[in-house]
């Protein structure tokens, strides 16, 4: 079985594509397969960082997490994340250029043999990858400079399966269009379909399936059920962000007077999941904002990372978002504020940005005392700390950031390990010597204003953090008289609850048997057809 793979390939955006891959991961991995994730090439402002301080897509990330293996740049060899037109280019896990839709058609071509490069030696070493491709499998404009659909595939020798989204209606008409649009030679590529997001009887199903069947000789290895209330974590498509969260069920109970929370939803917004923790507490109300209005009547909001800060920035000026914070912080009795990364920049007093919008200076919202500058390179780390004074709550998260946010005056919310006591040498500290107190320096990360209302750090997955989310939203609920009662669950419990239920979802209703004997017709990784 060793060098097996499959392409996981969509109809369209919105398929399921990304989550069917999870699934996939976890259940194989449940089986005892040496599994790993890998996607060519992906579009998304919601990244992760490898232990070696390498950039690639949050959705790989939560798949390696789902084949229980550790993040690898080869996973997802090439990031683009846009901003304003441009996307920034991200290459096994740095970032090389800025490109628009036209010259990144051209770099695509080149990146071909990289990316092949790093699906074989993911195949060496493990025993089955399961491949994610991106958009739908057919577009015609773009097949020529494709680097992670069935070009790839083809390349490869990799047989694929075909996502569809049966929820939104037309789905036999998406599957029949791609298989017909495709030229014979990636056609011959696509080897099954699946059907996901079904509402209903199954069986009412029969007659199209077999018609699907007769016209493409693919076989339907499955009908997914709709996921219904099952909370979805660590989304990256931008169709999938409706709505960060609700109040969780999970105790059984909700708050009479939950702790309201707004997160303000930036045209530029990047890694969404520092929300997910705050979604899965039962005594949380969790809602986007987008107008002044959305943020009467909150408790704390929360200002998340950017793409684009000094463009979210004036999106929030041009919105009257920027004099509603400011009032509602003036207020002694008004919310607490958090800002994430960007959100923590466009706190600050100024931001000098010659690197990312070329904008040069320009003036913050004022409510931190700290000044950002943009220069390169990125900051692209793991790191793990605490929070400062005597609750020395650990902290941890990741940082992908050009700016350089530097505390003016007062107190930093955060310190982070830089090197452990017994000699290791200076860079991310880890958590085991954080809680042994054998971290041999730290350095000051965020601030936290005197009032202790209005907090930033640059630390993405700050949340995640258990003690600490409880500590922040508690002191929150106390000040403002409403009702905090935490989850008994961890985040990371939440995280593979999640991870198990999708492995569930496809055990149940995919035909893994035959996926696995897909996979396993894969060309050997050491003679692939090439481009």
């Amino acid at each position: 079985m060793a060098g097996s793979a499959i392409l996981v390939a969509g109809a369209a955006s919105g398929a399921g594509k990304s989550t069917v891959t999870s699934a996939l991961c976890r259940a194989l991995a449940h089986r005892g397969v040496d599994v790993v994730p890998f996607k060519g090439q992906n579009m998304s402002n919601h990244s992760a960082v490898t232990p070696d301080g390498g950039e690639i897509g949050r959705a790989q990330a939560m798949q390696a997490l789902a084949a229980r293996v550790e993040t690898d740049r080869r996973m997802g060899p090439v990031l683009l994340k846009p901003s304003g037109g441009r996307s920034h280019v991200v290459v096994l896990g740095d970032e090389v250029a800025v490109d628009d839709a036209v010259s990144y058609g051209d770099r695509a071509r080149t990146l071909r043999p990289l990316v092949l490069d790093a699906l074989t030696g993911l195949r060496r070493e493990h025993q089955l990858v399961v491949m994610e491709g991106a958009g739908g499998a057919a577009e015609p404009n773009l097949l020529d400079r494709d680097v992670v659909n069935l070009p790839l595939a083809a390349a490869a020798g990799v047989p694929a399966v075909l996502v569809v989204d049966i929820d939104r209606g037309g789905a036999f008409a998406s599957a029949y269009g791609t298989w017909a649009l495709l030229p014979e030679r990636l056609r011959r590529q696509l080897r099954g379909v699946v059907l996901n997001g079904m509402r209903g009887d199954v069986s009412l199903l029969d007659p199209a399936i077999e018609d699907l069947e007769r016209r493409t000789g693919m076989p339907v290895l499955g009908v997914l059920p709709h996921l219904g209330e099952h909370l979805m974590l660590g989304v990256e498509d931008s169709l999938d962000l409706e709505a960060p969260g609700r109040p969780s069920p999970e105790e059984g109970w909700f708050a009479d007077r939950p702790v309201r929370v707004a997160a303000i939803r930036l045209p530029h917004l990047a890694n969404p999941s520092d929300l997910d923790p705050l979604a899965l507490e039962p005594s949380v109300e969790l809602r986007w904002a987008t107008r002044p209005g959305d943020l009467s009547d909150v408790d704390l909001v929360v200002v998340p990372g950017t793409r684009a800060t000094v463009a979210d920035l004036g999106w929030l000026r041009e919105r009257g978002l920027d004099r509603t914070l400011q009032r509602l912080v003036e207020n002694p009795v008004g919310p607490h504020v958090l800002g994430i990364c960007g959100g923590y920049q466009m706190l600050g007093t100024t931001i000098e940005d010659d690197v990312e919008s070329g904008a040069g200076t320009v003036p913050g919202l004022g409510l931190l005392p700290v000044e950002t500058t943009f220069r390169t390179p990125k900051v692209v780390r793991r790191d793990v700390g605490r929070t400062t004074g005597r609750s020395g709550l650990t902290a941890k998260g990741y940082q992908v950031r050009l700016g350089r946010t530097r505390l003016l005056e007062g107190e930093a919310w955060l310190e982070l390990a830089d090197g452990t006591s017994d000699g290791t040498p200076d860079g991310p500290g880890d958590e085991a010597a954080v809680a042994a107190g054998a971290v041999r320096s730290w350095t000051p990360e965020g601030c936290l204003r005197d009032d202790r209302r209005v907090r930033g750090t640059s630390l993405h997955g700050v949340l995640d953090s258990d003690e600490l989310r409880r500590a922040l939203l508690g002191a929150v609920a106390a000040v403002r008289g409403r009702t905090f009662v935490p989850t008994t669950r961890p985040y990371a419990q939440a995280l593979e609850d999640h991870l198990d239920h999708l492995a569930d979802w496809v055990e149940d209703h995919l035909d893994l048997d035959a996926v696995l004997a897909l996979a396993a017709t894969a060309h050997d990784p050491e003679d692939p057809p090439g481009w």
